[in-house]
C-alpha cells in the first residue's frame, strides 16, 4: 500500500506549473502526441478546454445549472481543431488561464455536492461531483505524458503512481475481454484481472504506461498479453 492517500488538489498546482512549463518550451506544437490522431498542440489545447468544462460540472453541481462538460462531442472535436494551430506560448498561456478559473471554481465543492451526477454530454452520465478533482488531476499529469516532450509517469509521486494503478486496474475489470492477468511491480504490489494466468512485471511506472497509454517500455512478460482497444 502506499503511504499516503494523494491529495488532488495539493498535487494539482504543482503539476500544472510543471504542464505549463513543458508547453511552453516546446519547439514544435505540431509534433504528433502519444494521443493518435493528434499534435502535441490538440492535446494542450484539450487540457484547457477540459478545464472550461470541469467548471461548468462545477455550476452544475452547486448551482443546479444542469450545464454538461461539452454541448456534444462534435462540439468538443471542433474546439480542440481550431486551437491546434497556436504557437507554444499561447496554449502555454491558454492552459494557465483555464486552470486559474478551475482553481476559483473548485473550492465551491462540499460533501453536500458529492453524489451529483456529472454529464459528459447530454445524456452521458460520466462519474460524480467527488471525482473532478482526481479527474482534472489525471487530465492533467497524463496529457503531460502524452506530450512526449521529456515527463514520464515515472517523474510522478509514488502515491500518485499508486492511485492511478487502482485506477486502471480497476477499469480494466470491469471490462468483458480483459485479459487474464498478474500485475506484478518492483516496488512489491500485486494486482489481479480475471483469474490471472499471465504475469505481467515492471516498475509502476512502467506498469501504469502499458495500462493506461499502451507503451511497452519496461515491462515483461510471456507473452504481453492484448489489452481491450478502447480501455
Amino acid at each position: 500500500m502506499p503511504d499516503t492517500e494523494p491529495d488532488p488538489s495539493s498535487l494539482l498546482a504543482a503539476h500544472t506549473e510543471r504542464l505549463v512549463a513543458t508547453v511552453r518550451a516546446l519547439d514544435d506544437p505540431a509534433a504528433p502526441s502519444l494521443c493518435e490522431g493528434w499534435t502535441r498542440a490538440h492535446v494542450a489545447t484539450h487540457v484547457a478546454r477540459n478545464a472550461d468544462g470541469l467548471v461548468r460540472l462545477v455550476r452544475s453541481a452547486v448551482d443546479g445549472t444542469r450545464d454538461t462538460m461539452y454541448g456534444s462531442r462534435d462540439e468538443r472535436n471542433a474546439d480542440i481543431d481550431a486551437g491546434a494551430g497556436r504557437s507554444a506560448a499561447e496554449l502555454a498561456d491558454d492552459i494557465e488561464r483555464t486552470a486559474g478559473e478551475y482553481a476559483q471554481a473548485a473550492p465551491r465543492l462540499r460533501l453536500e455536492h458529492a453524489d451529483h451526477a456529472l454529464e459528459r454530454t447530454p445524456g452521458d452520465v460520466r462519474g460524480r461531483a467527488a471525482d473532478i478533482p482526481m479527474m482534472r488531476l489525471r487530465e492533467v499529469v497524463w496529457h503531460h505524458v502524452d506530450l512526449d516532450a521529456g515527463f514520464g509517469f515515472a517523474d510522478l509521486e509514488p502515491e500518485l503512481q499508486r492511485a492511478f494503478l487502482d485506477e486502471e486496474v480497476e477499469r480494466l475489470r470491469g471490462l468483458d475481454d480483459a485479459p487474464d492477468i498478474t500485475l506484478r511491480s518492483t516496488e512489491g504490489e500485486q494486482w489481479t484481472v480475471g483469474v490471472g494466468t499471465t504475469s505481467v512485471t515492471g516498475d509502476r511506472a512502467a506498469l501504469l504506461g502499458w495500462l493506461a497509454r499502451g507503451l511497452t517500455g519496461g515491462v515483461s512478460a510471456d507473452p504481453l498479453p492484448q489489452l481491450p482497444a478502447g480501455r
